[in-house]
């Protein structure tokens, strides 16, 4: 049995207002099978998600964290 392990990808959310944003992405991203880990940076707008890309992909995660309520794009950085 072959374990990969997570994958650390960065994501621009755009739209933030309070604190509680953040707890709405948290949950809403990390309802996703193979999402193990959710940072949000509230001042930054910054969401660092750790997943198992062969279980969910970036698209999945951006539609996710779309559903909170916030436009979001992977990062380069």
């Amino acid at each position: 049995m072959t374990t990969t392990a997570a994958t650390r990808s960065v994501f621009r959310a755009e739209g933030f207002s309070c604190p509680s944003c953040v707890a709405a992405i948290e949950k809403q991203v990390g309802r996703l099978p193979g999402v193990t880990g959710v940072s949000v940076k509230f001042a930054s707008g910054r969401v660092e998600v750790d997943h198992l890309p062969e279980v969910v992909t970036t698209d999945e995660i951006v539609t996710a964290i779309g559903r909170a309520g916030y436009k979001a794009a992977l990062s380069a950085f």
